[in-house]
């Protein structure tokens, strides 16, 4: 019966809600001004008096339970209830007011128009309207000022404990597995939060309202049967959970204190406790007394006859026996105190089983947190990385805004505006891509370009999905491949020997071989005609006289002796160009290999084999400069860090003076070969031209003045690739390090160190991208300071060249067979 009556309070009290008062804080203010059920009820109606204000407000029955969403056991939604509450209310005062206005027309009605009536009269009619109103009043304000039965207020009273968000959350939460349950036949469908132990049943989900009848109880004794418990090892092993409970509260130590206690025996006082504050150095109460020793009388037990009272003898002090030498405990007590210490035992058996668990658990709590943390250091190390994605996207933008506002402008205009072209690799920012490079997963070779028979020499395209030109060692015919199709477009003839450098901007290309020439290309034209290898039509830089002028510095200049006929010839062959193919001009001067080139709008700079570096305008073909490397490393730089170049690292400038050439170590497959190269790499901006050369050392050139400034130090093999942007140097050697510079003071950041030679390298402000001799493509991020390798469907033997853009990379390996990768 008592649980009859629990339960029906439990479910009856979590629908019914008792009366607030009017000036009760809503759970969700309407607004800043609105915050309680009076302010609520006012701002509906503005003309409400004070008076009129009731006290209290009927709160809306609502359940946890409420079916009307179509959804069981959603969680309440104070703010609707609350509003639906305070409208109710409006509606009532509303109807209240409606017919209070009726009662008192039909008052006015029905009193008489005569005057002649009595007093009496007039007294029967008041009384007669007072006692309608009366009625109505009564009939109005019932919901508000009804008494409560006594059932409804133990409902009430008990609401606001069961109902408590524990009770909420758990019922809202708990699982919903259909379950069957004898004599509930009416109940069709329902939905089940029977869990462990003891839980209420499921009930219906039909239109009509919920009775405490429909909620049950019942064990859930399957789910208790099919648990696993598990079994206790050691002393423990034959422990009940129920002794196992006991062990963890402190009446487990009752037995050790009452054993304790047996142990205890009757003996004279001696001050223990005296002393022990003594050695403590603790004052105790009976010190105040002075000439009273620290033991007692008792302390001392005398035997024998006492002595006459003139004579002062000694004392004579009786043998003291052993304290438990008078014990006897007995053999039942003897037993109990065996098992007792038997059950200490595996208390302690318990607890330090549940020590170690805790142990445990905080061990895993603290390598979670320790995940946990290196994962947002992972997070923050991201969001480094999206901020340095940001500004290269700005810097992109911005160089944008400047290309359509240049072009924006009139004719006239433009053409006072010096023409700059922005290099592709220098330019910042996300590359135009199509819309399905998003679709294919990162760090993976989707694309493969087989056509060459050995090794890739040099590659450079004009955008993702563009124009791409490559070259291998036994070919001296460059390749032209459409990167949208992945097919190959046409060759670029012309040269007599291998291509070893090679730079692409838009439809022009640049390129320079082991025959000592340079030639420049309009890509456009290649899949025009095949047929159109006519070098005698082209202007050649060796019909024309030049005067070489050295000035005190070691730069020499070569001087035009016929320049006007250089614009003549070719004004007068620019017809003929335009129907001979590809090659639009070819440049001379080096006397050996070009191993290494870069150009920007009109200027190009070269390095050769021949030790020197030549700088040309290519708009008349002519050589503007020559930079001696020979001449720098006799005249190192006085000022600056770096100074002189270290003895150790060479056999001296005499040895460079001759015929160049370097073993490489082995590559990853183990073969290896001559490297020749003594430009290995030059980039400029502005006036500021860097080299990397065969001496191990980076320098800087004045364009200017053609004077190295600065001299780097610290490769120990010949530099083979560098770049370098605002801040920051990277190079590449067959040292097998990739050094980080910083270009403010002259010296090293972070040297990488790989296992084999590094061959080609890029970089940005996020990452470095590198060949290192390997058959994968090393990636270093340079927030994290992690290397990866790009592997998959990649090369099957070691990478030699690379170039990317945004995120797309193309690479080319010892396996003759260019890949395209999307990062």
């Amino acid at each position: 019966m008592h649980d009859h009556v629990l339960l029906s309070a439990l479910f009856l009290s979590t629908c019914y809600w008792p009366p607030v008062s009017i000036e009760t804080p809503l759970m969700k203010p309407w607004s800043e001004n609105i915050t309680t059920y009076a302010d609520a009820l006012l701002s509906l109606m503005p003309d409400l008096s004070e008076d009129a204000l009731p006290s209290d407000v009927p709160i809306v029955d609502h359940c946890w339970c409420d079916l009307t969403s179509g959804k069981f056991f959603e969680p309440f939604d104070m703010g609707r209830w609350e509003t639906e509450s305070v409208l109710r209310l409006k509606d009532e005062l509303e109807a209240q007011e409606k017919l209070l206005l009726k009662a008192k027309t039909e008052i006015e009605v029905s009193e008489p128009d005569a005057e002649a009536e009595t007093e009496t009269e007039e007294r029967d009619e008041a009384s007669s309207a007072t006692s309608r109103l009366d009625v109505v009043s009564k009939a109005l304000f019932a919901p508000f000022t009804h008494k409560k039965h006594e059932s409804s207020k133990i409902f009430a009273d008990l609401a606001p404990v069961i109902m408590t968000p524990r009770m909420v959350n758990a019922a809202s939460t708990v699982s919903g597995r259909p379950r069957k349950v004898a004599g509930s036949s009416s109940l069709s469908s329902g939905v089940d939060f029977a869990t462990l132990g003891r839980a209420p049943m499921r009930f219906g989900l039909g239109t009509r309202r919920i009775t405490s009848r429909d909620l049950q109880i019942v064990e859930a004794s399957e789910e208790l049967l099919d648990a696993e418990i598990p079994e206790p090892e050691g002393v423990a092993q034959d422990v009940s959970l129920i002794r196992g409970f006991n062990a963890t509260i402190p009446s487990a130590d009752q037995s050790r204190t009452r054993r304790r206690q047996t142990r205890n025996v009757d003996a004279p006082r001696i001050g223990l406790k005296r002393l022990g504050m003594n050695a403590r150095g603790l004052l105790s109460e009976d010190e105040e007394h002075e000439g009273e020793s620290v033991a007692s009388e008792e302390d001392v037990v005398m035997v024998g006859r006492p002595e006459p009272r003139g004579r002062k003898l000694k004392p004579k002090r009786k043998g003291r026996q052993s304290l438990s030498a008078g014990k006897v405990f007995g053999t039942e007590e003897l037993k109990r105190q065996t098992h007792e210490i038997q059950r200490d035992k595996e208390n302690l058996h318990v607890r330090r089983t549940l020590i170690s668990n805790e142990i445990t658990e905080i061990t895993n709590k603290i390598e979670a947190l320790d995940a946990l943390r290196a994962k947002l250091e992972q997070d923050l190390l991201k969001l480094q990385e999206d901020e340095l994605e940001l500004d290269d996207e700005l810097e992109g933008v911005k160089e944008r805004l400047d290309l359509e506002v240049s072009t924006s402008r009139p004719p006239k205009a433009r053409a006072q505006q010096p023409h700059v072209t922005q290099s592709s690799r220098r330019r910042k920012g996300p590359a135009f891509l199509p819309s399905e490079h998003d679709e294919l997963p990162p760090g993976v070779a989707f694309m493969s370009l087989a056509g060459h028979i050995s090794p890739i020499t040099a590659l450079d395209f004009s955008e993702p999905y563009g124009t791409l030109v490559t070259a291998s060692q036994e070919d001296s015919e460059p390749r032209v491949w459409d990167l949208l199709s992945g097919e190959e477009i046409g060759r670029l003839k012309g040269h007599r020997s291998t291509v070893k450098c090679i730079q692409v901007e838009d439809h022009i290309c640049l390129t320079g071989g082991e025959d000592g020439n340079v030639r420049l290309w309009d890509l456009r034209r290649v899949d025009e005609d095949d047929d159109w290898d006519k070098e005698s039509e082209l202007i050649s830089l060796s019909e024309i006289a030049e005067e070489e002028v050295v000035d005190e510095f070691g730069s020499r200049t070569q001087v035009s002796t016929n320049g006007s006929s250089i614009r003549q010839s070719e004004s007068e062959t620019s017809s003929t160009l335009e129907r001979e193919g590809p090659c639009v001009r070819v440049l001379e001067g080096h006397s050996k290999a070009v191993s290494s080139l870069y150009f920007e709008d009109d200027c190009l700079v070269t390095g050769a084999s021949d030790k020197t570096m030549r700088q040309w305008d290519l708009t008349t073909g002519q050589c503007v400069m020559t930079m001696d490397i020979l001449w720098a490393i006799s005249h190192p730089p006085t000022a600056g860090p770096g100074g002189a170049l270290p003895g150790h690292l060479f056999p001296g400038a005499a040895a460079a003076a001759g015929t160049f050439a370097v073993p490489t170590p082995p590559y990853a497959d183990g073969t290896w070969e001559m490297y020749q190269d003594f430009v290995g790499a030059v980039q400029f901006w502005g006036y500021a031209l860097m080299s990397g050369s065969g001496d191990g050392v980076v320098r800087m050139w004045d364009m200017r003045t053609g004077q190295p400034h600065r001299t780097l130090l610290g490769h120990t093999g010949p530099v083979t690739c560098l770049q370098f942007d605002e801040l920051h140097a990277v190079s590449g050697s067959l040292d097998k390090s990739i050094r980080i510079w910083d270009l403010r003071t002259g010296g090293i950041l972070d040297t990488l160190k790989y296992d084999h030679a590094v061959t080609g390298l890029q970089f940005d402000t996020r990452k470095i991208v590198a060949a290192t001799g390997e058959n994968g493509i090393k990636v270093y991020n340079r927030t994290s300071m992690q290397h990866s390798t790009l592997m998959t469907n990649g090369h099957t033997r070691p990478v030699e060249k690379l170039r990317y853009m945004d995120k797309y990379l193309v690479s080319g390996g010892r396996d003759s067979i260019v890949k395209v990768w999307a990062l």
